[in-house]
């Protein structure tokens, strides 16, 4: 889908198109896991993609509506060993 396309549906419409997609993902990924070729290797990638795009366009509409509170912000795993104190 175009991002043009998931700007213009509500939260609502998001959601579903979401889980819809994420419906179809696991349906290809138990094919790969079993061991059979997907009909369309290529769709996994674009359905990825998209889930992607969706959740992005998610993140902005609620930035723009909470624009003035506090933003939560995700918390990063520290790489490497122990530091010194």
């Amino acid at each position: 889908m175009k991002v043009k396309e998931l700007k213009a549906m509500n939260d609502l419409d998001l959601e579903n198109k979401a889980m819809e997609l994420r419906k179809e993902l696991m349906k290809i990924n138990s094919q790969v896991a079993v061991g059979t070729v997907p009909k369309s290797p290529g769709k996994l990638r674009q359905i990825k993609k998209t889930i992607a795009k969706i959740l992005t366009i998610k993140r902005e509409k609620f930035l723009n509506k909470n624009s003035t509170q506090k933003i939560p912000q995700r918390k990063s795993k520290q790489k490497g060993g122990s530091k010194k104190e």
